[in-house]
């Protein structure tokens, strides 16, 4: 796989801090934030928020091909959708947990269609596996 370009690593990693931070507070384990309900709120506020900044990602794909017509666009405004229903999730963290999963398969498919950098899926499979792992620690609390 083509490796991505160093800012893009970098930024990515940064991205996964909230989420640690989330799990820390859960856990008990972040100085002056350290209680379930807000390590919870950080979880879910920002994995809805990454969730539906990921679909813009597949939206500008589709946009810079500008030959995908409906499929792709359609395709890609359903992370956003689904992040917005987790607002109203009952069990917001599995939902989440659901969307970034199902976001990894749209990563596959629009990879599959030619749409994105050749890039995407090495900087994309490490950080879902960690953005993955830290909803499930903060589902297992």
């Amino acid at each position: 796989m083509t490796p991505p370009p160093r800012s893009a690593t970098i930024l990515g990693a940064a991205g996964l801090l909230p989420f640690i931070a989330g799990v820390l507070a859960i856990y008990g384990l972040m100085p002056g934030v350290s209680n379930t309900v807000t390590g919870y709120l950080i979880l879910q506020g920002y994995g809805v928020a990454i969730l539906a900044f990921m679909g813009g990602c597949l939206w500008g794909f589709a946009a810079q091909a500008g030959r995908t017509g409906w499929r792709a666009f359609a395709v890609s405004v359903t992370p956003g959708l689904w992040a917005f229903s987790v607002t109203f999730s009952p069990d917001a963290l599995l939902s989440l947990i659901i969307g970034f999963v199902f976001l990894l398969i749209l990563d596959l498919i629009f990879r599959g269609w030619g749409l994105g950098p050749k890039w995407w899926l090495t900087l994309r499979l490490p950080l879902t596996l960690g953005v993955l792992i830290c909803l499930g620690l903060g589902k297992l609390a």
